[in-house]
């Protein structure tokens, strides 16, 4: 099978980021104009739909249960994604996430804020989820 060709995240980026917001469980309540001009989706298509809609299939399952556990006990999450875009290129993400809160203070979802990844870091963490990815065969 041939690879998706990756996409020039730099001036796909334009200096934006890339933000988005789920419910608690991981459904997508909010858009950002850079979120759907990088993944290919119109904020149509990405409005309720489970997050995991752009999931490369290069990521580990092991990455995305650890960013749970982080995110669901409070804490921000920091780490590199690999997503898939709807035409099948792909582009890597330096990705934060935190929870979000109502005004009781409660845990109402979750808010990711990405930016592009830095090459040198795309070709360690690649190589480390591939890695996990055999670990998981």
């Amino acid at each position: 099978m041939e690879q998706p060709i990756p996409i020039d995240e730099e001036y796909f980026f334009d200096g934006r980021a890339i933000v988005s917001e789920t419910d608690l469980n991981g459904i997508i309540t909010f858009a950002n104009r850079k979120f759907c001009e990088i993944s290919g989706y119109t904020v149509q298509e990405l409005i309720g739909q489970p997050h995991n809609i752009i999931r490369h299939p290069d990521m580990p399952r092991a990455a995305f249960a650890q960013m749970w556990k982080t995110i669901q006990s409070g804490t921000l999450w920091h780490g590199l994604v690999k997503n898939l875009r709807k035409d099948g290129r792909y582009y890597w993400v330096d990705t934060e996430v935190t929870p979000t809160y109502d005004d009781n203070g409660n845990v109402k979802g979750y808010m990711a804020a990405r930016k592009p990844a830095a090459r040198k870091n795309i070709e360690e963490t690649a190589a480390l989820y591939k890695r996990m990815l055999l670990d998981e065969q």
